[in-house]
């Protein structure tokens, strides 16, 4: 699957693939999303960076790999197991913090941060709580999701909820958006 990109991968992006596939995880974003989120991350110098749903950090590898060394992310999720494959492999980097918590309630609690650039790829900050993490986003932040295209692993009624989610962002005035049909249905929106 690497072949499809002709950069070099991110520090322990292949250690992390080889634990995640270990893991049985099987939620991760594939490389063309991560390569994007890595180019996006590099317009935002010096950057508030925020990751919901770290999963085992194949993504956050990727963000990490496009910051540059005044930017910082947090990066939360609620399953400590995967969470501690992206401890063991991305720990190091001060830049990072990595948060075992629940979304909904770390977002509630965290009302008042705002951020630069917002990967919501998990439920909350997507299909859930998505006014008040948007509401965390500065003006000129950028908010990405990803998986809007039809997934082999969607549960039964998921196209409808993803249906749904796309006609809330499209109504949006708040957002300059761009919907992809590429990788797995991207969607890229800054916040006017």
């Amino acid at each position: 699957m690497t072949e499809e990109i002709n950069q070099p991968l991110p520090y322990a992006y292949t250690q992390i693939q080889q634990a995640t596939e270990a893991s049985g995880f099987t939620m991760a974003s594939d490389i063309l999303t991560c390569s994007l989120l890595r180019t996006l991350a590099a317009s935002k110098p010096g950057g508030k960076f925020l990751e919901l749903g770290t999963g085992t950090g194949l993504s956050t590898s990727w963000i990490l790999d496009g910051m540059d060394d005044r930017a910082t992310l947090l990066s939360v999720d609620n399953d400590k197991t995967f969470l501690n494959i992206a401890e063991t492999y991305l720990g190091t980097d001060n830049r990072l913090e990595l948060i075992a918590s629940d979304g909904g309630e770390w977002v509630n609690n965290n009302l008042d941060n705002k951020f630069d650039y917002i990967f919501a790829d998990t439920w909350h900050g997507k299909y859930l709580m998505l006014d008040e993490v948007l509401a965390m986003l500065n003006a000129g932040g950028l908010y990405i999701i990803d998986d809007m295209l039809p997934q082999p692993n969607w549960p039964e009624g998921h196209h409808e909820k993803a249906t749904n989610l796309l006609k809330v962002l499209d109504s949006r005035s708040d957002l300059i958006l761009t919907r992809q049909a590429w990788a797995t249905g991207i969607v890229v929106a800054v916040k006017k």
